[in-house]
This record gives structure tokens, C-alpha cells and sequence, in this order.
């Protein structure tokens, strides 16, 4: 079977021929299947072993002015109950994430300008000084060099930031008012300025084509970021695309297996969007070769408020049962838990350009 060989061809070169990578993603053979997650698994031990990495996630503003077709965030939706978290309340958050073990954390909100450059700096600051060991990753959407530099210097280490879809003409129809060019120019500066920087996209949206999906392959190959999210589109009741059908389980695990295998030492997220569509969706990605998941450590009040897509799954559950439950899950995949920091397999701290706390250039 050519397909089967196919795998093994990227299993050793880490790439492979566009025709052949449609082949691979229209592949609907369960044994093809099962040999592409059975070698992106092996791929993903080679470099991390069996270490799944546990980040705290916090979503602390449901306010957007973007207006993004497929989000329920997104700023026409009249139907949300919006929110912010105060910065004391973030630190509460980070303190019993701590408490907890996490020494990650993730602060995702949507783009609200409420969070100006000096109330951002400052929350930065803060869970720096009081937390000086551990990883704080933001995914805050579009902003300039400047502001990005700026939470960086604050002590800022990663920044997620999904493409979406490599696609120019189907990203810019999908985002009224924005610009595939801006988003690659935002990736491209956070990784200049000394990110660990995450891009990623969207499996299944309306008017993709496995030949889209090669494009997403092709610009995270090139431009071979620390960590790369997959999810598959769920449509939302509140939005443009409400009537569409959603992406798949079968094609969002394909993506993840394929991109392990040609960025092997990408951290890859479980995504709770899989978990949504698919009760194991989770564990099935682990074995597909994703090696990070993200527990909730968002006041319980407000988890439900932070809904991109209807339905999503832990919204009730408190901190501490969230972390255990993800942890059983984990570990029936045999896999284990990893606490740390988990950074990028390459990574040294000292590659940061710009010392965190005193601004000043590394030599």
C-alpha cells in the first residue's frame, strides 16, 4: 500500500511531496490510519518521551472587537454575557494553579482593549515576581512590535497565536477587517523578539480543501514554530456559520499526526474542542502525537461566559477535579504527567533576547 510508505518516508525525512501529503490527508483506510498516529506517537517519544505537559489555562475577558465569522466571541454577537477578570482575580487564579502544581500559565481573552500595554505589563509583572519559575504564555490576538516587545520585557515566554488557515483568500473571508499578511507579520515578530511562539489552525471550516490544509502544513514547516494548536471547527449558534457542518474527529487527528511528523519538535495541544465533539477525543490526539494539555483554572462563574464554540466540556468542574480528571485520562493513554515548565525540547532560557526583568539586551 503506497500510502503506508508514504509515512515512513516523512517518518524519516520529515517532509514529503505536496500530491503526496493529499494523499495522506484523504486517506481513509483505518490501517493507513492507525500506521500514521502509530509513527507520529514514536515521533513525539523520540523527542519528549512519554511526557504529556500540563498548562493552567485562564480566560479572563470574553470581550472582542473582532468580529471573526466562526467565534462566539466575536463582537457582533449580541447573545453574550460578557466579562472580565480583575487582576486580582487572575492572581487567584495563577496562586491556586500553583497550589495545583502548574508551572505554566496560558492567559487567553479576546482582543479587549480594557487591557491596555500598561495594565498587561503589570499583570505580567506580578505573576512573574510572584510565581519567578514559571512559564507565562499570553494569547491576546494582533498586536504591534512594539506592544509585544513590551510584555516580553515584563517576562511574557510564549504567545499563542493561530493562523487559522494558511490560505490568504479564505483567512480574509472568514475575518471581516483583518489580514492574513498581518497575522504572518505578528507571528513573524514574536518570534524575532524571542517568543517560544505557537501558530495552528482550524480543521473543517466551511470552504477548506485538503489542499488548503497542505498550505497549513507547508507555512508551519517553514515557518517551524514551538507550538502548534489543532482543533476542529465547531459551528456556533450566534454566528455566520451557525448552519454549517463542523470539522471532524478523523481529520483533526490526520493534521495533528501529519504536523508532529513534519515539525517533530512542536509542542501539540490536546484540544478541549476535540474533547467536545468526541468524549475521547482528548486521548486520541495523545496517541496521534500531542503531548500538551491545558485544564481550566477560570472561576467556575464564568467558564460557560467563555464559549467560542456551544457546549464545550469542564465548564462546571472546579480546578482541582479538572486537574485529576485530565490526569486519569492521561495516564489510560500511558502516557504520563509532566508538571514542569515544559518549554520547547531545544529551548534555553538564556536564547531570550531580552532579559525579563531588567530590559536590558543578553549579550
Amino acid at each position: 500500500m503506497k500510502e503506508l510508505k508514504y509515512i515512513d518516508d516523512l517518518f524519516e525525512r520529515e517532509d514529503l511531496e505536496d500530491e503526496k501529503l493529499l494523499e495522506l490527508i484523504e486517506a481513509k483506510d483505518q490501517v493507513v490510519l492507525e500506521h500514521l498516529y502509530s509513527k507520529a506517537l514514536e515521533k513525539k517519544i523520540l523527542h519528549y518521551d512519554k511526557s504529556i505537559y500540563m498548562r493552567g489555562l485562564l480566560e479572563f475577558t470574553n470581550i472582542c472587537k473582532q468580529n471573526c465569522k466562526y467565534c462566539g466571541l466575536r463582537r457582533d454577537n449580541m447573545n453574550v454575557d460578557r466579562y472580565r477578570l480583575t487582576e486580582d482575580q487572575i492572581m487567584d487564579c495563577c496562586r491556586e494553579g500553583y497550589r495545583l502544581g502548574y508551572r505554566t500559565f496560558v492567559l487567553q481573552g479576546g482582543e479587549d482593549s480594557h487591557y491596555s500595554d500598561d495594565r498587561l505589563v503589570k499583570i505580567i509583572t506580578n505573576i512573574r515576581s510572584s510565581f519567578p519559575e514559571a512559564a507565562i504564555t499570553l494569547s491576546i490576538g494582533e498586536k504591534s512590535y512594539e506592544s509585544y516587545e513590551r510584555y516580553f520585557q515584563a517576562g511574557a515566554d510564549r504567545f499563542l497565536l493561530r493562523h487559522e488557515t494558511a490560505d490568504e483568500k479564505l483567512y480574509n473571508s472568514l475575518h471581516p477587517g483583518g489580514s492574513y499578511k498581518n497575522r504572518v507579520r505578528c507571528l513573524k515578530d514574536l518570534k524575532k523578539i524571542g517568543y517560544q511562539i505557537g501558530a495552528g489552525f482550524i480543521t473543517g471550516l466551511p470552504g477548506q480543501t485538503s489542499t488548503h490544509l497542505v498550505k497549513d502544513l507547508r507555512f508551519l514547516k517553514e515557518l517551524d514554530p514551538h507550538m502548534i494548536g489543532i482543533g476542529p471547527f465547531i459551528p456556533h449558534s450566534e454566528t455566520p456559520l451557525k448552519n454549517f457542518n463542523g470539522g471532524t474527529v478523523e481529520l483533526t487527528l490526520k493534521m495533528v499526526a501529519l504536523t508532529r511528523l513534519m515539525i517533530p519538535k512542536a509542542l501539540l495541544p490536546s484540544t478541549t474542542a476535540l474533547g467536545t465533539i468526541d468524549s475521547q477525543g482528548r486521548e486520541k490526539a495523545i496517541k496521534a502525537g500531542a503531548n500538551v494539555v491545558m485544564p481550566n483554572l477560570s472561576p467556575t462563574d464564568v467558564r460557560e461566559k467563555y464559549e467560542i464554540y456551544e457546549n464545550k466540556i469542564c465548564t462546571g468542574d472546579e480546578a482541582a477535579h479538572c486537574r485529576q480528571c485530565i490526569e486519569k485520562r492521561i495516564n489510560s493513554t500511558g502516557s504520563y504527567v509532566d508538571m514542569g515548565r515544559g518549554d520547547y525540547v531545544d529551548w534555553n532560557a538564556s536564547s531570550r533576547k531580552i532579559n525579563s526583568h531588567t530590559g536590558e539586551k543578553h549579550e
